[in-house]
């Protein structure tokens, strides 16, 4: 056979075996800055503007909650839900629970925070609902 024929894999002199390093930082800090400009906005999560009370309780039990936003949807803990599913979602994730948070927005419609609360009241499920104190200059 003359030597032209089969050539062994890596046989050849001008092949270079090393990781060329740059195309790698490259991509690594374009998804560092990625991040760095995304972050902030994982970091705030549902926007819900509560009413605001003369007097508010402090607790730190740590309850399931459901929430009304302004476009009058709902989630349980952050998972949407539908307002006719409500009770037996919180049954089938909180088992047993008979307390629960209301989140509301201060631009709910009435109709749809009687709703609720009716959907809540009709599965003995006691609502607590969620506000924030007034300033002390109001």
């Amino acid at each position: 056979m003359s030597g032209r024929g089969r050539r062994r894999f890596g046989a050849s002199s001008n092949a270079l075996a090393e990781i060329n390093i740059v195309p790698l930082v490259d991509v690594v800090l374009v998804l560092l800055i990625i991040f760095m400009l995304t972050a902030h906005v994982m970091d705030y999560g549902l926007q819900v503007d509560v009413p605001k009370t003369r007097i508010t309780q402090q607790t730190n039990e740590i309850l399931p909650y459901v929430t009304i936003r302004k476009d009058q949807t709902l989630s349980l803990n952050d998972k949407p839900v539908n307002i006719h599913n409500l009770t037996t979602q919180l049954e089938q994730r909180f088992k047993g629970q008979k307390v629960i948070y209301v989140v509301a927005d201060g631009a709910v419609r009435w109709d749809v925070m009687a709703q609720v609360l009716a959907e809540l009241s009709a599965a003995k499920i006691s609502p607590k609902m969620v506000t924030k104190p007034l300033e002390k200059n109001q």
